[in-house]
């Protein structure tokens, strides 16, 4: 014992304690919290292990002592005196929740922050990616006005070669020294094929072009039909919709041809001459040079025409550019469709005209006994007003009001768009 009390003597730990404690009272005004913390657990840390060797001394006295020997000290002066030490203990709770209100706080703060910052990241990551969305569109908008471009160069560089092929056929009938050698020369040697190759190959071009109308309703119609079914749950709509893209494709199809045919005419007119007509050497030139055909300017055309249709509608977060793939084939066939002699289209069509047999199929869920047609699902081709393959259209009883009889005007319409029965029945109707 005498030699753990000479050590804690030597130590001089008391008056370094009582030194820190001066120090502390008299720089506690001018330190910061944080300082005064860290002097306080500093001397708290001193005290324990004060405490802690005094223990030692207390144990190695009473054992000293023998077994008796200092009960009645301990009883009286150690126990009570720990009693209090317990209930000091106990009503520091108060210091030790303030404590875990501190931690809590820093927590929170800490949680805080990392939450500002993931929301500081993904906030950037948003605008790249809208970044980057811009910038696809940009060049997505140049690619386009890039492939108009290319178009147009390919149409001009089209009639430059026919031009040329023209001065050549003058300047060679001007260099002839025979009159019978001035005319053999071919008005338009464009490419290597002979004339009247329009009128010999229109009845393998017709069945191909009929056939390929028909894969288009049975194949592409349908793929467009289930992609259109993801964005919208009305089948009806989404029938309407592709009707309307048929119609409308057709309708761009035909203008872009007629355009087309205006600058090549005009342009073969300046030297024209032969056995040929004009309008068959025309017609020629218009076959063999169908990949000129500015499809995607067709396709542009139908999806604004389709934007402004007050019957159809579709999904704010999407557009008709999702059927673009159906669009441009059936564009493509329609403008083929007018190199035939006599051209072929598609029949008109109205929400509630009288069902023509001749001119469409019924649709399964269809009220057969139905006498108007609801809606059209896919329009009839014809040829010269008489059907060649029949569409397909929707009738319901009562669809369009209290009466399902037709107004005169609807009546007399259909009835002047009706074939007539002896080309009803012609055999060369085609059914799908």
């Amino acid at each position: 014992m005498a030699d753990s009390l000479r050590r804690l003597v030597s130590a001089e730990s008391c008056r370094l304690l009582q030194e820190k404690l001066e120090n502390w009272y008299r720089d506690y005004e001018i330190n910061t919290c944080d300082q005064n913390l860290n002097r306080c657990c500093e001397i708290i840390e001193m005290n324990s292990v004060i405490q802690g060797q005094l223990f030692t001394i207390l144990n190695e006295t009473s054992r000293e002592g023998g077994h008796y020997a200092g009960v009645e000290t301990i009883k009286t002066r150690l126990l009570p005196w720990l009693g209090t030490c317990f209930s000091c203990a106990t009503s520091g709770g108060l210091f030790e929740s303030g404590l875990s209100f501190i931690q809590d706080s820093v927590e929170k703060e800490r949680q805080l922050r990392q939450l500002a910052t993931s929301q500081t990241f993904q906030l950037q990551d948003l605008k790249d990616s809208r970044a980057r969305e811009e910038d696809s569109l940009r060049k997505l908008d140049r690619w386009n006005d890039y492939e108009q471009q290319i178009q147009m160069l390919r149409d001009e560089i089209s009639i430059l070669d026919a031009q040329k092929s023209v001065l050549q056929s003058r300047l060679a009938r001007s260099r002839s020294p025979s009159p019978r050698r001035s005319r053999s020369p071919s008005p338009l040697p464009l490419r290597s094929c002979s004339p009247g190759r329009a009128r010999r190959t229109n009845a393998s071009r017709h069945a191909c072009l009929v056939a390929r109308f028909g894969d288009i309703y049975a194949h592409e119609r349908l793929d467009a039909e289930t992609l259109l079914r993801t964005y919208i749950t009305d089948k009806e709509m989404v029938q309407r919709i592709i009707y309307t893209a048929a119609v409308e494709s057709f309708q761009a199809a035909k203008m872009a041809y007629r355009q087309f045919k205006m600058r090549v005419r005009k342009t073969l007119s300046l030297g024209h001459t032969g056995l040929e007509s004009l309008e068959d050497t025309v017609l020629d030139y218009m076959v063999r040079h169908e990949d000129l055909y500015d499809v995607q300017a067709s396709v542009n055309e139908v999806i604004r025409s389709m934007n402004m249709n007050p019957k159809i509608s579709f999904p704010p977060e999407v557009d008709f550019i999702v059927i673009s793939s159906l669009i441009r084939e059936l564009c493509r066939v329609a403008f083929s469709m007018q190199t035939l002699i006599p051209p072929l289209d598609i029949a008109f069509g109205m929400d509630g005209e009288l069902f023509s047999e001749t001119k469409y199929h019924r649709s399964l869920d269809s009220d057969f006994t139905a006498a108007l047609v609801a809606y059209h699902v896919w329009p009839a081709l014809m040829e010269n007003d008489v059907v060649i393959v029949k569409g397909e259209a929707v009738t319901k009883r009562g669809y369009f009001g209290t009466s399902e009889f037709p107004s005169p005007f609807v009546l007399q319409l259909s009835r002047s768009r009706s074939p007539s029965p002896l080309r009803s029945g012609s055999p060369s109707t085609w059914a799908y």
